[in-house]
C-alpha cells in the first residue's frame, strides 16, 4: 500500500556498502522501519542521506506492506527544516540521546497521533531554544505521558515519590520510594512548560542524579528498556 506520511527519523544504520536502514515514527503507522538501497552511492537519486539524520521531520511517500518485513520510501522531503539542530554540538548530542531513548521505547506500529505531534514540536522547541541544558530531562518527563506511565499529579504535596507505582504519597512503603531532590524537582518539571523548564537551576551532580532516577522509572515501567549508551557523551558536554 503506498502511504504519504509525515515521519520522524529516530535511528539509521548502514547495511552493506550502499544501503541504510531507516527507523521512523510515522504519523500514519507508529514504527517503521526502511530500506533505502544505493543510497550512499548514488548521487542522481530522490533520497540523499543528509535527510535521514536522527530526528528530522520528514514527510515521505512509502510502500508499506505491513508483514514484519523492511518497506521502502518511494520519495521524501524535509517537513520541518532546523536551523541548528544537528550543526551544534550540545543540541546534537541531545537530539542523539533522545533518538536513543525513542528507540528504545517506542515498538508499535500502530498510529499515535498525540505522540507524533508531541515529538514534532519538542524538537521544533529544541531547535529554536537558546537555553536548553535541561530539555532532556523536561523531555523524558513529559514523553511518560505519552507512553501511559506518567506520574499521578492528584498527590504532589506528599513528600515520597513511589517510582514503582508513578505516585507521590505520605511515607515509604518500598525500596523504589524516594523523599529527596530528584522528587522535589520531578514535581517542577511535571508543572514546567517549553516557557520556564529552563530556569529550573542544576549543576553537573543534580542533573546526572535526576536523570538517572528518570532512566530507573522508565527500566521500571518499560520492558525491555536499556539505557542508552550515548548518556555518557551527554553527560559529559554539560557537566
Amino acid at each position: 500500500m503506498l502511504i504519504t506520511t509525515k515521519a520522524i527519523v529516530i535511528h539509521s544504520l548502514r547495511y552493506s556498502e550502499a544501503d541504510l536502514i531507516v527507523t521512523c515514527f510515522t504519523e500514519s503507522s507508529g514504527i517503521k522501519t526502511y530500506l533505502l538501497r544505493n543510497i550512499l552511492k548514488s548521487k542522481k537519486g530522490k533520497l540523499k542521506k543528509a535527510m535521514f539524520q536522527s530526528l528530522t521531520q520528514l514527510e515521505i511517500v512509502a510502500n508499506h506492506k505491513n508483514k514484519n518485513t523492511l518497506e521502502s520510501i518511494r520519495e521524501a522531503k524535509i517537513d520541518i527544516p532546523y536551523k541548528n539542530l544537528h550543526t551544534d554540538i550540545y543540541k546534537s548530542s541531545i537530539s542523539m540521546f533522545l533518538a536513543e531513548t525513542l528507540k528504545n521505547t517506542i515498538q508499535e506500529e500502530e498510529e499515535n497521533i498525540a505522540l507524533y505531534r508531541f515529538l514534532s514540536q519538542a524538537f521544533q522547541k529544541l531547535d529554536e531554544l537558546e537555553k536548553f541544558a535541561n530539555f532532556h530531562l523536561f523531555f523524558l518527563v513529559h514523553l511518560t505521558h505519552y507512553l501511559g506511565f506518567s506520574p499521578n499529579l492528584s498527590s504532589t504535596k506528599h513528600p515520597y515519590f513511589n517510582l514503582l507505582d508513578g505516585d507521590f504519597q505520605i511515607a515509604e512503603t518500598n525500596k523504589y520510594c524516594i523523599s529527596n531532590q530528584n522528587s522535589e524537582l520531578l514535581k517542577q518539571f511535571l508543572k514546567s512548560d517549553y516557557d520556564n523548564f529552563a530556569s529550573i537551576k542544576l549543576n553537573k551532580i543534580r542533573r546526572q542524579s535526576f536523570l538517572e532516577m528518570l532512566l530507573l522509572y522508565f527500566q521500571l515501567h518499560l520492558q525491555g528498556f536499556r539505557k542508552p549508551k550515548s548518556l555518557e557523551i551527554l553527560n559529559q558536554l554539560f557537566s
